[in-house]
């Protein structure tokens, strides 16, 4: 709990880990306002009354949350010793699912790894939720501790999408534990530090660690996510944001069908009785993410889908109270909780660089949806494989070179444009109040499977995203229609005009 993000935008808050931070689901959720918001283990904002209802409170503290306890994975770690010179071949900073992921698939190779985190032990503090396609395409469904045959979208009061998708919760001590054991076993050293510095000569880069130590490397990694170690940006840095509060816990029953998990719950009737509540969320709406473990185990979760500058944590909290009374969700007992603010969005690093990154600190959020877990695994063995192609027995290139065609191989045109265009999504997200919200729900799940399974997913690329908004449009009410030609044109002449100005 201890990175410092710092923004561009003058926003500070506490990254929950060196190497990565994700949502608990593939829709990851907004930001706060220009204020100093922590990620960390603090205690809500609300009061639960000791007959298990919730009310708001100004000052009081989320009583059933417990004490953060960190979990930490009982493996003997093989460690880099500096005193031998070596140089690694790759050196990975942040020991997320990114890193390490890239760091066992490189050391698979044969190739000399060091992987460098403050907590290489620790199990990662977030839930993760994912499509279970996705999980099944990378062989990790050993990896999901719970799944559901689908999930359903609650539009409003009186319309309900049913989505024909298996969704799934990812085991994180499961995943974790599996990539570490193929890491070890496939010889990467570790080291317990945090990269305060980097040094590049022409041929190896020098990572300064805040213990002291210096780690030698051909090639340097940068999986720290949303802090942005050690990738160079060179533009603004004004992206959306998502905030979300969730809790783990155990009620006394909740109304959700134990076989679906709720994807997106846009109902307001729970602020009927808030005048100044309900006018907030019209205009900057939030939802209801929930996973049902049982009838009486869940995770609940409410969320901000984008927004610039984002809502403030105490915002959402008191919008989940109300909503949770309203449902007559009564909790008994909190597991966990956890504050995600998630940065959509926003310029690309500089390309090429000589520092390689990957998920957050590479620009690789979904910036409609602020999907990146599915996302940044299935791209680690196009990093991976460009690395081991390049600095393989005949190390055909080295230095700013190799790491330009592994940046050339992990951001090609066609993936530029892609995000292009879900940057353009995400800038008529940002426009849409609950209405426009719901209206833009109800034609998006109303398309073929193959869209919008493909746009979640990032597996559309732009002709056939041209075709994804073509349909959308057409979906789309009257109202809806009108109201994405006005808030979508300058959008849309902007992203036009960077799809002119990016080329190969």
């Amino acid at each position: 709990m201890d990175t410092l993000l710092k923004t561009h935008n003058k926003l500070e808050f506490l990254h929950p880990l060196h190497g990565f931070a994700e949502k608990v689901r593939t829709f990851s959720y907004a930001k706060p306002q220009n204020q100093d918001l922590r990620l960390g283990p603090k205690r809500s904002h609300l009061k639960w009354t000791n007959y298990g209802g919730v009310k708001a409170s100004s000052s009081a503290l989320l009583e059933l949350v417990p004490e953060t306890k960190k979990e930490n994975l009982d493996f003997e770690l093989p460690l880099y010793d500096p005193t031998k010179g070596i140089v690694v071949d790759l050196a990975v900073v942040g020991g997320g699912p990114a890193g390490l992921a890239v760091a066992q698939q490189v050391s698979e190779a044969g190739l000399s790894v060091c992987s460098i985190d403050p907590s290489p032990r620790l199990i990662w503090p977030n839930n993760y939720g994912v499509w279970v396609d996705e999980f099944e395409a990378m062989d990790l469904l050993d990896c999901l501790d719970t799944t559901w045959s689908g999930a359903v979208v609650f539009v409003d009061e009186k319309l309900t999408k049913e989505l024909g998708r298996p969704y799934g919760r990812v085991n994180r001590k499961q995943l974790k534990s599996k990539m570490m054991q193929k890491c070890i076993s496939n010889g990467v050293k570790f080291h317990q530090a945090k990269v305060i510095k980097v040094i590049h000569e022409e041929l190896k880069s020098l990572l300064i660690c805040n213990d002291g130590v210096t780690v030698q490397a051909s090639v340097v990694l940068d999986a720290t996510g949303f802090s942005r170690c050690l990738v160079q940006y060179d533009k603004p840095y004004n992206p959306g944001y998502q905030v979300a509060y969730g809790i783990v816990a155990e009620v006394d029953e909740h109304p959700f069908d134990v076989d679906k998990m709720v994807f997106m719950d846009w109902r307001d009737s729970h602020l009927n009785n808030n005048k100044d509540l309900k006018e907030r969320n019209s205009k900057i709406p939030t939802f209801l993410y929930a996973m049902p473990f049982s009838s009486t185990h869940i995770f609940l979760e409410e969320t901000s889908l984008v927004a610039r500058p984002g809502l403030h944590m105490e915002d959402i909290q008191e919008r989940m109270v109300a909503r949770l009374r309203h449902l007559g969700i009564k909790v008994k007992s909190i597991e966990e909780d956890e504050r995600c603010v998630i940065p959509m969005g926003g310029p690309l690093p500089v390309l090429p660089q000589r520092v390689v990154g990957i998920g957050g600190t590479a620009g690789m959020v979904h910036p409609s949806t602020g999907y990146m877990v599915a996302r940044t695994l299935a791209a680690a063995p196009i990093v991976a494989n460009a690395i081991v192609r390049y600095l393989g027995s005949e190390r055909s290139l080295l230095g700013n070179e190799l790491s330009a065609e592994v940046w050339k191989d992990l951001w090609p045109i066609e993936r530029r444009r892609q995000r292009e265009f879900f940057c353009f999504g995400m800038d008529i997200l940002l426009k849409l109040d609950l209405q426009g919200t719901r209206r833009f729900f109800d034609a998006f799940f109303d398309l073929e499977p193959r869209y919008w399974h493909g746009f979640l997913s990032s597996r559309l690329f732009l002709p056939e995203l041209l075709f994804f908004g073509l349909s959308l449009f057409s979906h789309a009410s009257n109202t809806s229609r009108v109201e994405i030609m006005a808030k979508g044109t300058v959008p849309l002449v902007g992203m036009i005009n960077n799809l002119l100005r990016d080329r190969d």
